[in-house]
């Protein structure tokens, strides 16, 4: 007999946890579930549909399914069709990789006014996730404040501002591409509490916001002749010095020269939204579309004996998507240590019918088929019952 580890969440933390557990012992028997019928959560619902390059390391996963002890056990909600108590009864160990989800709250009054959307619906929906498939009304959009100072910040502004011709390659769904194309937009800012020398943008992201066909950049220049502060790392120091050069180059740059116009907002916090208005610390700012962009929440997970976390689940939500391989790597040496003193667990297998990887690739060849009729990585099926229907072979 050998042991059974169920890892709950197919993202990449869940992928790089798998990697590192057949590394060390190829003889596990490991199954990867989500409460999706399509794997590799954040690379697929959560990346930047114009960042094809990051979602690239999908082929690294998609290898590590061909691997003999590794199952892909898709459409399966713990809670649902399982229960926690299930799991750990039937598994060695359990793999918690489910990832934080939930958008964090601004927690000033008018929040839950129509016009404020959290990142992580707004990028979902953008991205085809079928629990998301309605976008706001962008019919009437002029004016969007975009609320956060890292990279999802800039994703949003970037996706927003971007022309039809520039996301041709990209894995956008249409519905999403025609209504920001058919948008009257003019004018994005992008709202950070803090200083530009405390923005934690990358630099080559920040960089794309002055290469877009259809939007200028433009930034204050007199709250730009600041120095990042010296107790930093130095490679944090070198980043955030690049940064302020950059905003700078945007500080020269002239509002209306595009149709599109993003605007650098620094040391502004939101106080109160109401319709058509956002009130800020330095300010008020017309406002038909808000999207916060100010990190991640998740639900909880049973701990104890045998249940280790990964990724987002363990640390919260910080990290790019590589950071993640080192981390996972590491709670698999804790989850062989932990194996080598239980004796493999006996017994039926637990899992009820699941979308199998041979599912997911029958998926993964329609969506690819039909991208490569329009010149496009792929279209996504948003239906949840046509996803399963193409899973199984119907």
């Amino acid at each position: 007999m050998t042991h059974r580890v169920a890892i709950v969440g197919a993202g990449p933390s869940g992928f790089y946890a798998a990697d590192g557990l057949l590394r060390a012992n190829p003889d596990l028997r490991i199954d990867i579930i989500d409460r999706l019928p399509t794997p590799y959560g954040l690379v697929r619902a959560g990346v930047a549909p114009d960042h094809q390059g990051t979602k690239a390391v999908a082929r690294q996963f998609d290898r590590l399914l061909a691997q003999p002890g590794l199952r892909l056990a898709g459409n399966l909600e713990i809670g649902r069709d399982l229960s926690w108590d299930q799991l750990r009864t039937a598994y060695d160990a359990v793999i918690v990789a489910t990832g934080m989800v939930i958008d964090r709250k601004l927690g000033v009054p008018g929040e839950e006014l129509p016009l404020v959307w959290g990142s992580w619906r707004f990028v979902a929906w953008l991205n085809g996730h079928p629990d998301f498939r309605r976008g706001p009304d962008l019919s009437a959009v002029r004016h969007v404040a975009v609320v956060g100072n890292g990279n999802v910040a800039l994703d949003v502004a970037r996706l927003l501002a971007k022309s039809a011709d520039e996301m041709a390659k990209s894995d956008i769904v249409p519905e999403a591409a025609a209504a920001i194309a058919a948008a009257p937009l003019t004018d994005i800012h992008v709202i950070g509490r803090r200083g530009p020398e405390h923005a934690s943008f990358t630099s080559n992201e920040l960089g794309e916001m002055g290469r877009l066909a259809r939007a200028v950049s433009v930034a204050d220049a007199e709250g730009l002749d600041v120095v990042p502060p010296a107790s930093d790392p130095t490679p944090e120091r070198l980043r955030k010095a690049k940064n302020i050069a950059i905003l700078k180059g945007f500080a020269d740059n002239q509002a209306g020269s595009k149709s599109v116009t993003v605007r650098f907002h620094f040391g502004s916090a939101p106080i109160a939204i109401r319709p058509g208005e956002l009130e800020l610390t330095t300010g008020t700012l017309p406002v038909d579309l808000i999207v916060t962009c100010i990190g991640y929440t998740g639900d909880g997970y049973p701990k104890g004996e045998g249940v280790f976390a990964v990724g987002w689940a363990r640390r919260g939500p910080t990290g790019t998507i590589p950071a993640n391989r080192a981390d996972s790597h590491a709670v698999a040496q804790e989850v062989v240590a932990w194996l080598k003193q239980c004796d493999p667990k006996s017994g039926p297998d637990p899992l009820p019918p699941v979308v199998d990887a041979e599912g997911w690739h029958r998926i993964d060849k329609a969506e690819t088929a039909a991208g490569a009729a329009v010149g496009r990585p792929r279209i996504k099926m948003i239906d949840w019952h046509a996803l399963l229907d193409v899973a199984r072979g119907a």
